[in-house]
């Protein structure tokens, strides 16, 4: 081992050891020991070993670590504080302006744990909250993270659908007249994409020769039909070639999904699917109804297609109205009137505002106090700004043995409940089912919010039996958010057939942390239709008036008096 892996090894512990609120004068130590290492004109590994505790900046305690490396090739006390740290605090680590010690707050205050939850707190604006943190830290700490992730190999959609789709028309227009389609995942819409694939109407030789005078094109990989490059060494782009009458065949059998094709040629689509003048054809030749591209996945849709009853899916303009949003009260950007006038001239009829609960200190959540002033600022909004409506909401904290954040009281004075998990998040099944339950259960409880926790490529939702949730929500008339936020997509569209089973409402929201976060509902309804969702089954396209109506008769159901 060199000196400056010995130096790299002592840094890291040295910063360790302040995250876990260590003793600061031995984290000092190590952090200057590695110092003076990395600056020696020799290797400590050629000296004799009783040498090195001669060295100046050495002491008993680094000496006695220095051996341990040499000798082992191990250095037990850093394994010990790599054992108790999650992987995902290391990976922030490498985010420049961050140091130990507010890493650690950011641990132990926001319960943070990834990088992508790290970026999903600076987008609420949480991170400003915090003591020794200001808007600043907060922009350059977002604007450092975006960075690091652009340099990583699997991206969210909304990440990639731009740079996408732009890259298609260049090559629309390199190739033209030629066929040019993108296809694989990115044509489905898929929720996470490794890599961009294209279909082009040309030979491999000509492809390769056109696409390497793009600017950012790298080529890495080459075999007879499909080569694979990299745009602007971060997005992997995967080019297929065929000749022109194989275009259709070609784009159906790269856009599907392998679980799809294997069912299309089951049900004796395969011979219809050659030399095809087009995909429309393709299906008309197999007895189908035209399966959208966002469809194939491989579930029940061959079916349906076959009995000519694929949903009328929902669409982004089916949307009427923004439920679930954050203003200035809690953790938000705007204010509550700045939001219902950009939601208006947007086209909306009216907005949800959901503000975090009390519990949720983090996010400035509302005490019973605030509460009720700012049902004061929205009543006299209402009266401003009619026909446009504002409603009274919370994003209540699901605590942790189920109950509501409020008494029944203050529920009962909010127009609907939005019940989420914030914290606490490593929970068993078991302990998972009964807090939801619990919450479901609850009569205030209006929508299940983000129901799993997750985010994508940054954590792992709690585990939960969704069959179970869904089968709760319908008994209990409650209604499962499809959290917009790209980085959420919560509930997965996986699960929304057996929710459109058993009744239980949909409602695609934004969970909107500013104006712009309204844009997001685009997301959550691409990911809507890939679960056949409707606009009937989708409470955010209800328009004011359905809204009111359905709420109110709710309430009666519930018995609950305001």
């Amino acid at each position: 081992m060199d000196n400056y892996a010995i130096a790299d090894n002592f840094s890291l512990l040295s910063k360790l050891m302040d995250i876990h609120g260590e003793n600061s004068f031995k984290a000092k130590s190590f952090a200057s020991a590695a110092f003076t290492i990395e600056k020696l004109p020799f290797q400590l590994s050629e000296m004799p070993k009783d040498e090195i505790f001669k060295v100046k900046g050495i002491g008993e305690s680094t000496g006695k670590a220095i051996l341990e490396m040499l000798d082992t090739n191990t250095f037990s006390l850093l394994e010990q504080y790599l054992s108790i740290t999650p992987p995902g605090i290391l990976e922030i680590m490498k985010i420049k302006g961050l140091g130990p010690k507010k890493i650690a707050t950011i641990w132990k205050e926001l319960e943070i744990e990834s990088m992508g939850e790290l970026l999903y707190a600076c987008n609420e604006n949480r991170l400003m909250l915090l003591k020794g943190f200001g808007a600043k830290t907060q922009e350059n700490v977002k604007q450092n993270i975006e960075f690091y992730l652009a340099n990583r190999h699997r991206f969210l959609f909304a990440e990639v659908e731009e740079p996408g789709h732009n890259l298609e028309q260049k090559i629309k227009d390199l190739f033209a007249p030629a066929l040019v389609s993108i296809t694989g995942a990115f044509r489905r819409n898929s929720t996470i994409i490794e890599e961009i694939e294209i279909l082009i109407a040309a030979s491999a030789e000509d492809a390769q020769q056109k696409l390497s005078t793009l600017p950012g094109f790298t080529l890495k990989e080459t075999n007879q039909h499909n080569a694979v490059w990299q745009l602007d060494e971060k997005l992997k782009i995967v080019t297929h070639c065929c000749e022109t009458k194989d275009f259709y065949a070609q784009l159906f059998t790269t856009t599907g999904a392998a679980a799809f094709i294997d069912h299309f040629n089951a049900a004796g689509g395969a011979t219809c699917i050659k030399e095809a003048i087009s995909e429309e054809a393709i299906f008309s030749a197999a007895d189908m109804e035209f399966i959208p591209p966002y469809l194939r996945e491989g579930a029940a849709e061959i079916e349906l297609a076959r009995q000519h009853q694929l949903p009328k899916v929902i669409v982004p303009s089916d949307i009427k109205g923004i439920i679930h949003s954050h203003s200035k009260w809690s953790d938000g950007e705007s204010s509550i009137e700045e939001m219902a006038l950009a939601a208006k001239a947007q086209g909306f009829e009216y907005l949800v505002i959901s503000d975090h609960s009390r519990t949720a200190f983090y996010a400035n959540g509302l005490h019973i106090e605030r509460v009720l002033q700012q049902h004061e600022e929205i009543e006299a909004l209402n009266i401003k700004l009619a026909p446009f409506k504002i409603f009274k909401s919370i994003e209540s904290d699901i605590l942790n043995d189920g109950m509501l954040d409020y008494p029944d009281e203050i529920l009962a004075k909010f127009d609907l409940v939005i019940a989420s998990v914030h914290s606490n998040l490593k929970m068993t099944e078991e302990k998972a089912m009964s807090r939801l339950m619990k919450a479901i259960e609850n009569p205030y409880t209006t929508i299940l919010g983000h129901m799993t926790g997750r985010l994508l490529l940054s954590r792992n939702g709690y585990p939960v039996n969704h069959k179970a949730i869904i089968d709760a929500c319908a008994a209990n008339q409650v209604v499962i958010e499809l959290n917009a936020h790209p980085r959420r997509l919560d509930i997965d569209y996986t699960w929304l057939p057996y929710a459109i089973e058993k009744k239980v409402l949909i409602s695609i929201d934004p969970d909107a942390h500013s104006i712009h976060g309204f844009n997001d509902v685009k997301y959550g309804t691409l990911a809507a239709q890939k679960g056949g969702l409707t606009s009937a089954n989708n409470l955010s396209s209800y328009t004011v008036d359905m809204l009111e109506a359905y709420l109110h008769q709710r309430k009666q159901l519930k018995n609950i008096h305001t």
